[in-house]
Order: C-alpha cells, then sequence, then structure tokens
C-alpha cells in the first residue's frame, strides 16, 4: 500500500463506506475460505484476512472469552480520523500518517508537537472531552472513522453510534504483552494506508526488545521494585500480569506483586503496600507537575519512611508533564525496557535514562 499523504493528496472528502464496522456482540469469528490470513507473532486479539476486494479484520472481545468487540471490512485507506488517544496521536506521525488525524479529544494532555502544531494552525480539531466530545465539530472535522479506547462494559458510544462513522475500538492496551500491544501498530498501519512503514516500525521495536531482554537475563536477578505511589486513600499497583510487571520481569527484575494473576491494576489500602514493599530496592512512580522532591513525598504520607528504597535514596519519578510517557511508551515498549533494565541492575549503562529521574 502506498503511504497516506500520497493516497490522500487532493482529496477533500474520504468516502464513508472505505470502512464499514458492525458491532460484534455475540457473533463469531468469521473464518471463511478464500482469504489470506495475516499472521500476528504476539497480538492475541486480532483477525485479519485479505480477500481480493477486501480485508476483513475482528477485534476480539477481551472482556469476553470467545465474543467479537466488533468486525470491519476495509476496502481503502482512511484519510481523516478523530483520534482520541495521544499514543495513537504519537504513532500515527510515527508512521508518516499525521495528515490523517483529523480531530483529537483531551487535546490537553497530548504532548505530540506535530498535534500542537495541528491545533494551531487550524487544520486538526478540537473535539473537547473524550468522555462527552463535540458531535458537531467531529462531524465538521471531515472524518471517516473514529479511533477510541474500549472499557468493559462502557455502555456504547451513545450520539457516536449514530453519526454512521466508524469507531476503531483500540483494545490495544488488554493485550497480554508489551509486545502484543505494540504489534497493533500493523493494523493501524493498514488502515491509513502505511502497512509497510508499520511492519517495518515493529521489527525494530520486537528485536530491540527481544535483545534488551536477552541482554537482562545475563545478568544477576535485579532489584525488587515497588511501583506508583499513594492516590488519596488508596495505592494503586500495576497487576503480576500488567504490561508493566512483565516489563519488570523481562528486565530481570522482582517485582512485588510479581504472584498476582491480575493484568489490569490493584486497588490496595497504602498499609498493605507499604507491608508488602518495606523491603523493595527501588521505587518508581509516574507524576505530571513540577519536580518533586522526597520531603515533599514524606509530606504527602508519612507512612513512605519505612520504605527501604526511601531511606536508601532508590527512588524514581518520571514527571509525564515533561517526557513523552504516555505518548511513547504503548508502542514504543522496547524505551521504557531499556529505563528499567538500567534502574534494576545498578551500573549497567545503556545511554541514560529516558524517563525517570532520581528523586531529590
Amino acid at each position: 500500500m502506498r503511504c497516506l499523504r500520497t493516497l490522500c493528496r487532493g482529496c477533500l472528502l474520504c468516502v464513508v463506506a472505505a470502512l464499514v464496522s458492525c458491532q460484534g456482540g455475540n457473533n463469531r469469528v468469521d473464518t471463511s475460505s478464500g482469504g489470506d490470513t495475516l499472521r500476528f507473532k504476539y497480538a492475541t486479539l486480532l483477525t485479519v484476512v485479505r480477500y481480493a476486494d477486501h480485508t476483513h479484520v475482528v477485534i476480539r472481545n477481551p472482556w469476553a472469552r470467545g465474543k467479537v468487540l466488533r468486525q470491519y471490512d476495509i476496502t481503502k485507506p482512511l484519510c481523516r480520523a478523530v483520534v482520541t488517544t495521544t499514543a495513537h496521536c504519537q504513532l500515527l506521525t510515527w508512521l508518516g500518517a499525521g495528515a490523517g488525524i483529523a480531530g483529537v479529544c483531551d487535546a490537553q494532555y497530548i504532548q505530540v508537537p506535530y498535534v500542537w502544531q495541528g491545533l494551531r494552525q487550524r487544520r486538526i480539531t478540537d473535539c473537547g472531552n473524550s468522555m462527552s466530545p463535540s458531535i458537531e465539530k467531529m462531524v465538521a472535522a471531515g472524518a471517516d472513522a473514529i479511533i477510541v479506547s474500549p472499557f468493559e462494559n462502557s455502555g456504547g458510544y451513545g450520539k457516536l453510534e449514530q453519526l454512521g462513522i466508524p469507531i476503531i475500538e483500540a483494545a490495544d492496551y488488554m493485550e497480554p504483552s508489551p509486545l502484543a500491544r505494540a504489534e497493533w501498530m500493523r493494523l493501524y498501519g493498514l488502515l491509513f494506508g502505511c502497512e509497510r512503514q508499520a511492519d517495518s516500525l515493529f521489527h525494530v521495536v520486537d528485536s530491540t526488545y527481544n535483545h534488551l531482554k536477552a541482554k537482562a537475563r545475563q545478568l544477576p536477578v535485579g532489584r525488587r521494585v515497588l511501583c506508583e505511589r499513594k492516590t488519596g486513600s488508596v495505592w494503586y499497583c500495576p497487576g503480576g500480569r500488567s504490561t508493566i510487571g512483565q516489563l519488570i520481569a523481562d528486565a530481570h527484575g522482582r517485582y512485588v506483586w510479581q504472584a498476582d494473576r491480575h493484568s489490569g491494576s490493584l486497588t490496595l489500602a497504602p498499609e498493605q503496600v507499604i507491608d508488602r514493599a518495606a523491603t523493595a530496592d527501588l521505587w518508581l512512580f509516574v507524576y505530571m507537575g513540577a519536580p518533586i522532591t522526597r520531603s515533599q513525598l514524606l509530606d504527602e504520607y508519612e507512612g513512605y519512611r519505612t520504605l527501604r528504597a526511601m531511606s536508601q535514596g532508590h527512588v524514581y519519578g518520571c514527571n509525564s508533564g515533561r517526557c513523552h510517557f504516555f505518548e511513547e511508551t504503548p508502542f514504543r515498549p522496547d524505551y521504557l525496557l531499556r529505563d528499567y533494565v538500567q534502574l534494576i541492575h545498578p551500573g549497567v549503562q545503556l545511554g541514560g535514562l529516558r524517563y525517570y529521574k532520581q528523586v531529590e
């Protein structure tokens, strides 16, 4: 397929029929003969079959085993889409398909320079809050698809369903491993006519990630890790089977909740976390705002004082307002793994940290 920019040159309006979607519901995956199935190395929620005149895409429901979330028949690449997530905006710019971003939601949280410039120049429409977007602005943007992050028992998409514009449910974040999620870039490359670019980028991600993983395996088992920090009266920790849990394991580290079998977040009492993680060697968390200090952390919660990582100064924060953590890591988990290998194995130098800085 040619790049989206070539396909859409001089195109003011893309035909909606280019991509027809249908709600999955209880439908089974269509495995009819006559097509050529695209093989995925890691992704578990996708089935893509090429036919002579179209490509059939099935997204499995990650919350209901054996069910289908949504299906699509693609007859030509998309030209313009409203993209509601910052990670997918970043990915499209990496694929050279930034011109396909017609509009965005939650613009204040999207740290992608291409999008900032497009909003200033009014090439990209600010469609408002992702929970209650402006339908009028989506229509005015001339979008031929809307990319959204689905949620379990979300109740549907309300007025968006009535627009007649296909909704691309980006369930990539529900994949069971970092590389499985990243491999969804091959689907987005297919959708936007940049399949070759997506395949090439994923090859780099795959090979780099596995090289780092193999290097970490040659090292002694590394530090024991605690993640995130207290929020209000609870402490949200990644589950043992989450992407973060997998990354720590692939960095040959020990996660305090590694025996847990949840893929999402754990909602825990702070006392419960402190008790489990008191002897953790390394404390990592993501935050946004002014740089934080250990003194401020102790003002926030006195219980942090009992953490070995705190007393030894092994506390590292990622200020997502000053780096592109949420934009980059979903589809470049190799970037994050490089940080983790260096943090979990003191003395290993792999070019310095990209996201984390030691809390002073």
